[in-house]
C-alpha cells in the first residue's frame, strides 16, 4: 500500500470513529432526553389533578395532601381555558406576572396578568408541548408548562459534545498532517541538498572539458561550444536551486521584461523550430525576484505550454501592470490543447499530469515558488479546449514613476 492509500485509509478510519461517537451520544442523549421529558410529564399531570380535585373538593385534610403534590412541579405552568383566558399559574417571573391598576375613587387597586408576557409564555409552552385536558365543571381547561433548565441544557448537550469531539479531531488531524509535512520536507530538503552535491562533481569535469575542446579544437567562438557552456552554465542554476532548497531565498529587484526575455532567449532554441516565441509588454515594470527560483517558475509555464501544443503553434508572454493595484501581470499564452474549466484549480495539485511519464509536479511547485517565495499569484486565467491557455503570475509592483499599462 502507497503512503496516499495510508493516507487516506487513515482519514476513513478516523471519520468512521467520529460518526461512532456522534451516533453514540446522540443515542444516548436523546434516551435521557426522553426519560426526564416523561417524568417531568407525569408530574405535570399529578399537579393538574391537583389543581381539579382543589377545585372540586371540601375536604381539607385532602387538600393538604392535594396542596403537596402541586408543590412537588418544580417548572412554570400554566392553566388557561377554552378561550384562552388564564385560570391559574406557577412559578412565572412575578415581577412580569402583574401589573397594578391605579386607584379609582370607590374601587380598590387590583392587579392583573401582564398581557404581553403571559401571551409570550403562552406561546412559548405550547411550543414545547401538548397540553393536559381537564375537565373542570364541564369546562375544558388546559395545562401548559415549560422544560425544565436540565431538560433544556440536555437537549442542546449533543451539539455541544459534537462540536468539542470535532474540534479535538480537527486540531489532531492537523497536528499529524503538520508532523508528517515536516517529516517530508526533512526528507526532500536533504534529498535536494544530497542532489545538488552530486551534480556538482559532473558539471566541474564538463566545465574542464569544454575548455580542454577550446585548447585543442581551437574552437573559441563556435557557436556550439558557448551552447555547451550556457547548458553547463543551466547545471550549476539547477544545481544551486537544489542547494538552497530549505532556506529563505533572497529577493531583489529587477526589470521584469529583462529578466524574461533571457530565459526565453535560451529556452526557445531548446525546443522544436515549430513553434514562435513571442514577448510584449512594458520593459520598465520592475518587482522583487529571486532569479534561480523565478527562471524555474518560467522553465515549468513554458514546458507545459510547449507540451500543449502539438506539432506548430505560438507561445505569448505578456508584461503589464497596474499602478493603482501596484501589480504586475505576466500572461503566458499558449495555442495548445486547453485546459477544462473543471480543472483550473486540480493542475496545481501535486500528482496531476496528462502525461503518460509525467510526474505531475511542475505547477504544484510553480504555484509554491510563486505563492510562498515571490508573494504573489498563479492561476489560470483563460483556457479554452482545442485553443490554447493562458496562465497569469500576479508579483507586488516596484516600479517608481514609471508610466504603466493597465
Amino acid at each position: 500500500m502507497n503512503p496516499y492509500q495510508q493516507r487516506k485509509r487513515w482519514k476513513y478510519s478516523l471519520l468512521a470513529f467520529a460518526v461512532v461517537i456522534a451516533s453514540g451520544s446522540l443515542f444516548y442523549t436523546g434516551y435521557l432526553v426522553k426519560s426526564i421529558k416523561k417524568a417531568e410529564r407525569t408530574r405535570a399531570e399529578m399537579w393538574a389533578l391537583s389543581i381539579k380535585q382543589i377545585t372540586s373538593s371540601d375536604d381539607n385534610d385532602f387538600l393538604n395532601y392535594v396542596f403537596t403534590v402541586r408543590d412537588s412541579l418544580t417548572v412554570p405552568a400554566i392553566i388557561v381555558d377554552d378561550k384562552a383566558e388564564f385560570i391559574t399559574t406557577k412559578g412565572l417571573d412575578s415581577t412580569k406576572t402583574y401589573i397594578k391598576i391605579p386607584d379609582v375613587p370607590g374601587v380598590k387597586t387590583k392587579k392583573t396578568y401582564d398581557p404581553e408576557y403571559f401571551k409570550a409564555v403562552l406561546e412559548s409552552m405550547k411550543a414545547q408541548h401538548e397540553p393536559i385536558r381537564l375537565k373542570v365543571f364541564g369546562a375544558n381547561w388546559y395545562v401548559y408548562y415549560e422544560d425544565s433548565f436540565v431538560l433544556t441544557q440536555l437537549k442542546v448537550f449533543p451539539y455541544i459534545q459534537l462540536s468539542v469531539i470535532a474540534i479535538f479531531l480537527l486540531v489532531a488531524y492537523t497536528a499529524f498532517n503538520t508532523s508528517r509535512k515536516s517529516e517530508q520536507n526533512q526528507v526532500w530538503v536533504g534529498l535536494a541538498k544530497e542532489t545538488a552535491h552530486q551534480l556538482g562533481t559532473p558539471i566541474s569535469s564538463l566545465m574542464a572539458w569544454v575548455e580542454l575542446m577550446k585548447e585543442k579544437f581551437n574552437a573559441e567562438d563556435d557557436p556550439l561550444i558557448a551552447e555547451m557552456e550556457n547548458d553547463i552554465k543551466r547545471l550549476e542554476i539547477v544545481a544551486d536551486r537544489f542547494s538552497k532548497i530549505g532556506s529563505k531565498p533572497v529577493m531583489e529587484e529587477y526589470p521584469v521584461y529583462d529578466v524574461i526575455k533571457d530565459f526565453v532567449d535560451y529556452f526557445k532554441i531548446r525546443v522544436s523550430n515549430k513553434i514562435n516565441f513571442e514577448i510584449h509588454g512594458n520593459p520598465y515594470l520592475r518587482a522583487g525576484l529571486n532569479i534561480p527560483l523565478f527562471d524555474w517558475v518560467l522553465e515549468n509555464l513554458l514546458k507545459n505550454a510547449v507540451n500543449a501544443i502539438e506539432n506548430t503553434g505560438n507561445i505569448k508572454v505578456e508584461i503589464s501592470g497596474s499602478k493603482t493595484k501596484k501589480q504586475v501581470y505576466i500572461d503566458i499564452t499558449d495555442t495548445g490543447k486547453g485546459i477544462p474549466r473543471s480543472k483550473f484549480d486540480t493542475v496545481f495539485q501535486p500528482g496531476y499530469t496528462t502525461r503518460k511519464r509525467g510526474w505531475g509536479l511542475g505547477l504544484s511547485l510553480t504555484k509554491r515558488m510563486v505563492e510562498n517565495y515571490h508573494d504573489g499569484q498563479i492561476f489560470v486565467k483563460d483556457s479554452e479546449l482545442g485553443k490554447g491557455t493562458t496562465f497569469r503570475i500576479v508579483l507586488k509592483s516596484l516600479t517608481h514613476d514609471i508610466p504603466t499599462t493597465v
